[in-house]
Protein backbone atom coordinates (compact mmCIF):
# COMPACT_ATOMS: atom_id res chain seq x y z
CA UNK A 1 0.00 0.00 0.00
CA UNK A 2 1.72 3.22 -0.85
CA UNK A 3 1.69 6.06 1.46
CA UNK A 4 -0.57 8.18 -0.74
CA UNK A 5 -3.22 5.23 -0.59
CA UNK A 6 -2.79 5.38 3.29
CA UNK A 7 -3.23 8.79 3.61
CA UNK A 8 -5.83 8.91 2.13
CA UNK A 9 -8.12 5.84 3.31
CA UNK A 10 -6.62 7.64 6.82
CA UNK A 11 -8.37 10.84 5.81
CA UNK A 12 -11.67 8.63 4.79
CA UNK A 13 -11.92 7.24 7.99
CA UNK A 14 -11.81 10.90 10.00
CA UNK A 15 -14.20 12.09 7.99
CA UNK A 16 -16.83 9.46 7.00
CA UNK A 17 -16.81 8.25 10.90
CA UNK A 18 -18.51 11.21 11.58
CA UNK A 19 -20.92 12.09 9.23
CA UNK A 20 -22.50 11.40 5.92
CA UNK A 21 -20.39 12.83 2.61
CA UNK A 22 -22.57 15.24 1.86
CA UNK A 23 -22.59 16.88 4.93
CA UNK A 24 -18.63 17.82 4.55
CA UNK A 25 -19.39 18.38 1.25
CA UNK A 26 -22.29 21.29 2.25
CA UNK A 27 -19.65 22.32 4.93
CA UNK A 28 -17.09 22.78 2.18
CA UNK A 29 -19.35 24.86 -0.65
CA UNK A 30 -20.71 26.89 2.99
CA UNK A 31 -16.75 27.57 3.85
CA UNK A 32 -16.04 28.54 0.28
CA UNK A 33 -18.95 30.87 -0.33
CA UNK A 34 -18.26 33.00 3.24
CA UNK A 35 -13.99 32.73 2.14
CA UNK A 36 -14.84 34.32 -1.07
CA UNK A 37 -17.35 36.70 0.51
CA UNK A 38 -14.97 37.87 3.00
CA UNK A 39 -12.53 38.67 0.12
CA UNK A 40 -14.57 40.00 -1.94
CA UNK A 41 -17.12 42.09 0.38
CA UNK A 42 -15.05 42.09 3.76
CA UNK A 43 -16.87 44.93 5.65
CA UNK A 44 -20.32 43.77 4.70
CA UNK A 45 -19.75 40.13 5.62
CA UNK A 46 -18.42 40.75 8.96
CA UNK A 47 -21.33 42.94 9.68
CA UNK A 48 -23.69 40.40 7.96
CA UNK A 49 -21.86 37.62 10.71
CA UNK A 50 -21.75 39.68 13.31
CA UNK A 51 -25.85 40.83 12.93
CA UNK A 52 -26.23 37.08 13.55
CA UNK A 53 -24.60 36.33 16.14
CA UNK A 54 -26.34 39.50 17.64
CA UNK A 55 -29.42 37.61 16.94
CA UNK A 56 -28.54 34.53 18.25
CA UNK A 57 -27.34 35.39 21.13
CA UNK A 58 -30.37 37.39 22.06
CA UNK A 59 -32.53 34.52 21.06
CA UNK A 60 -29.75 32.13 23.23
CA UNK A 61 -30.56 34.45 26.44
CA UNK A 62 -34.02 34.28 25.99
CA UNK A 63 -34.06 30.55 26.23
CA UNK A 64 -31.69 30.18 28.76
CA UNK A 65 -33.66 32.18 31.25
CA UNK A 66 -36.99 29.96 30.12
CA UNK A 67 -34.53 27.33 31.09
CA UNK A 68 -33.84 28.22 34.16
CA UNK A 69 -37.44 28.67 35.42
CA UNK A 70 -38.09 25.25 34.04
CA UNK A 71 -34.75 23.59 36.19
CA UNK A 72 -33.52 24.31 39.48
CA UNK A 73 -30.05 22.65 38.26
CA UNK A 74 -27.63 25.41 37.91
CA UNK A 75 -30.27 28.28 37.77
CA UNK A 76 -28.29 31.27 39.33
CA UNK A 77 -25.38 30.47 36.30
CA UNK A 78 -28.56 30.44 33.86
CA UNK A 79 -29.89 33.11 34.72
CA UNK A 80 -26.64 35.36 34.76
CA UNK A 81 -25.68 33.91 31.24
CA UNK A 82 -29.27 34.53 29.86
CA UNK A 83 -29.00 37.97 30.61
CA UNK A 84 -25.78 38.65 29.60
CA UNK A 85 -26.62 36.74 25.93
CA UNK A 86 -29.86 39.36 25.98
CA UNK A 87 -27.72 42.37 26.90
CA UNK A 88 -25.05 41.92 24.31
CA UNK A 89 -27.56 40.64 21.74
CA UNK A 90 -29.45 44.33 21.84
CA UNK A 91 -26.29 45.64 22.00
CA UNK A 92 -25.21 44.31 18.69
CA UNK A 93 -28.45 44.30 16.99
CA UNK A 94 -28.97 48.28 18.80
CA UNK A 95 -25.23 49.19 17.02
CA UNK A 96 -24.31 46.68 14.08
CA UNK A 97 -21.47 49.44 12.59
CA UNK A 98 -19.74 49.30 15.79
CA UNK A 99 -20.05 45.62 16.76
CA UNK A 100 -18.68 45.02 13.32
CA UNK A 101 -15.41 46.18 14.44
CA UNK A 102 -15.82 45.52 18.34
CA UNK A 103 -16.48 42.07 18.32
CA UNK A 104 -13.73 40.91 16.06
CA UNK A 105 -11.02 43.37 17.89
CA UNK A 106 -12.13 41.52 21.46
CA UNK A 107 -11.42 38.52 19.57
CA UNK A 108 -8.33 39.43 18.64
CA UNK A 109 -7.52 40.24 21.87
CA UNK A 110 -8.36 36.86 23.38
CA UNK A 111 -6.66 35.23 20.45
CA UNK A 112 -3.31 37.36 21.50
CA UNK A 113 -3.52 36.53 25.47
CA UNK A 114 -4.55 32.69 24.83
CA UNK A 115 -1.02 32.29 22.02
CA UNK A 116 0.68 34.10 25.41
CA UNK A 117 -0.14 31.71 27.59
CA UNK A 118 -0.10 28.80 25.27
CA UNK A 119 3.23 29.65 24.26
CA UNK A 120 5.00 30.09 27.81
CA UNK A 121 3.60 26.38 28.63
CA UNK A 122 4.87 25.10 25.59
CA UNK A 123 8.30 26.90 25.86
CA UNK A 124 8.76 25.38 29.82
CA UNK A 125 7.48 21.97 28.76
CA UNK A 126 10.67 22.55 26.08
CA UNK A 127 13.16 23.41 28.55
CA UNK A 128 12.09 20.76 31.23
CA UNK A 129 12.53 18.25 28.52
CA UNK A 130 9.73 18.59 26.23
CA UNK A 131 12.34 18.57 23.29
CA UNK A 132 13.65 21.94 21.42
CA UNK A 133 10.62 21.22 18.70
CA UNK A 134 8.25 22.26 21.67
CA UNK A 135 9.95 25.02 22.88
CA UNK A 136 10.35 26.87 19.14
CA UNK A 137 6.33 26.10 18.72
CA UNK A 138 6.07 27.94 22.68
CA UNK A 139 8.28 30.38 20.62
CA UNK A 140 6.27 31.04 17.72
CA UNK A 141 3.35 31.16 19.66
CA UNK A 142 4.33 34.03 21.86
CA UNK A 143 5.59 35.70 18.83
CA UNK A 144 2.31 35.47 17.49
CA UNK A 145 0.83 36.29 20.43
CA UNK A 146 2.86 39.60 20.95
CA UNK A 147 2.46 40.89 17.47
CA UNK A 148 -1.45 40.90 17.56
CA UNK A 149 -1.48 42.38 20.91
CA UNK A 150 1.25 45.22 19.89
CA UNK A 151 -1.30 45.76 16.93
CA UNK A 152 -4.52 44.71 17.82
CA UNK A 153 -6.11 47.18 15.33
CA UNK A 154 -4.34 45.90 12.33
CA UNK A 155 -5.30 42.40 13.28
CA UNK A 156 -8.80 43.11 13.27
CA UNK A 157 -8.81 45.03 10.39
CA UNK A 158 -7.01 41.60 8.03
CA UNK A 159 -9.22 39.80 9.91
CA UNK A 160 -11.67 39.17 7.46
CA UNK A 161 -9.06 38.69 4.37
CA UNK A 162 -7.26 35.58 6.72
CA UNK A 163 -10.73 34.19 7.58
CA UNK A 164 -11.17 34.66 3.47
CA UNK A 165 -8.12 32.51 2.72
CA UNK A 166 -8.78 30.32 5.27
CA UNK A 167 -12.59 29.68 4.55
CA UNK A 168 -11.43 29.10 0.80
CA UNK A 169 -8.54 26.96 1.22
CA UNK A 170 -10.54 24.64 3.90
CA UNK A 171 -13.79 25.00 1.80
CA UNK A 172 -12.04 23.26 -1.41
CA UNK A 173 -10.13 20.74 1.29
CA UNK A 174 -13.89 19.67 2.74
CA UNK A 175 -15.12 19.22 -0.83
CA UNK A 176 -12.22 17.33 -2.02
CA UNK A 177 -12.58 15.32 1.52
CA UNK A 178 -16.18 14.76 1.06
CA UNK A 179 -15.60 13.11 -2.68
CA UNK A 180 -12.85 10.69 -1.22
CA UNK A 181 -15.17 9.67 2.08
CA UNK A 182 -18.04 8.84 -0.99
CA UNK A 183 -15.73 7.24 -3.41
CA UNK A 184 -14.51 5.21 -0.38
CA UNK A 185 -18.54 4.62 1.05
CA UNK A 186 -18.96 3.64 -2.53
CA UNK A 187 -16.23 1.21 -2.87
CA UNK A 188 -16.86 -0.64 0.52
Amino acid sequence: MTDETTTTMGMCNIFGGFFPWWVLLIQGIVALILGIFFLTSPAMTVLVLITFLGAYWFISGIFTLFSAAGEQKDRGMKILLGILGIILGLAILAYPFYSAFIVPFIFIIMVGVWALVIGAIHIYQGITGGGWGVGIIGLLSVLFGLILLVHPYLATLALPFVLGVLGIVLGFAAIIGAFMVRSKQNAA
